[in-house]
């Protein structure tokens, strides 16, 4: 007779994760963030340059391949695959945190202590990238038929002066925030924890769900500043990414250590807290 184990909560209350954090503490994890960035800025540099130039190869091979209808969820998509691209921004932080020396290969070739479940991570995540995807060009068949995409130049009217096109824009909003969502829900602390610590994929990304749930309000202003971010280096042309990308990456790090109850983020939180006092 097999007996299983009692099953326990991701968050168990002598497990050592923060609950319930102050808003402010996202604006001291994007200091922290762009204080990593100023260590050493060349390795951060050339990881976002690294990133914007394979975004921009993506983009353009969708153009060359006649997939241009599937930019805008595939834009959305960024944000769900990013933490796994910037293990290695991950790796810088957690490395100037520990006194370590880092360099550009200890970002590129990173090891974390999961192994390969870090892979299994990105790929599950990359799955459900290609089902937001798909359900993005679904929703645009319900409510155009089979009419092919009209181009960006004409698409703009389309939504704004068609009664489709509304519908469109409402229901697809309602689909993708509900993807962006769980996406950011489950993947945020899963690929830090990965790198960090030695367990599973499933058990970070229940446990990164588990922290957001239970602190909701300052996961809702990061997420805010993680989307401004990201809107606004898409409006500059993906240039933006080169310094939002890795400011962004090393500021999820301090996000995941002030989690963890790192005792010096309990410190910046308490000062924090008292200066609101």
């Amino acid at each position: 007779m097999i007996t299983l184990p009692p099953t326990a909560p991701p968050l168990r209350r002598d497990f050592g994760w923060s609950r319930n954090l102050p808003v402010t503490v996202a604006f001291s994890w994007l200091a922290a963030g762009w204080a990593d960035f100023r260590n050493r800025p060349g390795l951060s540099l050339a990881y976002g340059l690294a990133v914007f130039v394979v975004s921009i190869a993506i983009v353009a091979g969708l153009f060359r391949l006649g997939l241009d209808y599937v930019l805008f969820p595939a834009l959305a998509g960024f944000m769900l695959t990013g933490p796994v691209i910037a293990l290695g921004l991950y790796e810088k932080s957690r490395r100037l945190q520990r006194g370590e020396p880092v360099g550009l290969a200890a970002m590129l070739f990173v090891r974390p202590r999961s192994g390969g479940q870090v892979i299994f991570t990105g790929v599950l995540l990359m799955l459900l990238m290609l089902l937001w995807m798909r359900a993005a060009v679904i929703l645009y068949a319900l409510f155009f038929g089979l009419l092919p995409f009209s181009g960006f130049a004409d698409i703009l009217p389309v939504l704004v002066f068609t009664p489709a096109g509304w519908a469109l824009l409402i229901v697809g909003t309602l689909v993708g925030g509900l993807f962006a969502a769980f996406s950011f829900a489950i993947s945020v602390f899963s690929l830090p924890m990965l790198l960090d610590e030695s367990t599973d994929s499933f058990t970070a990304m229940g446990t990164s769900m588990a922290l957001v749930w239970n602190n909701l309000a300052v996961m809702v202003v990061w997420g805010g500043i993680v989307m401004v971010l990201v809107t606004l280096s898409l409006a500059s042309g993906l240039v933006g990414l080169i310094v939002a990308f890795p400011v962004l990456g090393h500021a999820t790090w301090h996000a995941f250590r002030t989690m963890r109850q790192d005792p010096a983020a309990e410190i910046a939180i308490e000062r924090l807290d008292g200066a609101d006092s």
